[in-house]
């Protein structure tokens, strides 16, 4: 039997990571992780500060390690350490050492990176702006490109991303 191949699912606030992540997980028949951040800002009626930059990310890739158990496959991760450590930079112009050494793990099979090609849609505390959103999204793919990360570009509505991402993986 293969193992499970993580697939990673990045981009920027609004672009659509979840609702992919979700219909990726059923339309192969496997386990999606959903981004823990979005659990965190609820619970604690709060965005992150910055000490809680690792514990996040480790939560994160935590959930990962434990649905691929569950999985088969493919296991969809709607983000990354990565994305954490991206983020970090954003607000604080700094990676803690701790999320820098998880980040640079991402030891993921496929990389797939949402275009912030949708209509922003504000979200409670987790999103910003428009502005925000396209910043990050450059941040993203020059910081894949730095460090040599193969990665898809997935663009448009949800049929089409869906279609890409099938042209890549392949048939359910």
């Amino acid at each position: 039997m293969n193992p499970v191949q993580r697939v990673a699912i990045l981009g920027a606030e609004s672009s659509g990571k979840s609702t992919l992540a979700e219909a990726l997980g059923r339309r192969y028949g496997t386990r999606w992780v959903p981004e823990y951040l979005r659990e965190f800002v609820d619970t604690l009626g709060r965005v992150p500060h910055e000490d809680d930059q690792y514990g996040i990310a480790l939560t994160q890739r935590a959930r990962e390690d434990a649905a691929a158990a569950e999985a088969r496959r493919f296991l969809f991760c709607d983000t990354t350490p990565l994305m954490t450590a991206l983020y970090s930079r954003v607000y604080w112009e700094r990676v803690d050492a701790q999320l820098a050494a998880l980040d640079a793990r991402h030891d993921y099979a496929w990389t797939f990176v949402t275009a912030p090609d949708t209509p922003w849609e504000p979200d409670g505390l987790q999103r910003e702006s428009e502005a925000v959103r396209q910043m990050v999204h450059r941040m993203l793919v020059e910081t894949l490109a730095e460090r040599g990360i193969f990665y898809t570009l997935l663009e448009g509505g949800l049929p089409h991303r869906m279609r890409q991402v099938e042209g890549v993986l392949g048939q359910p």
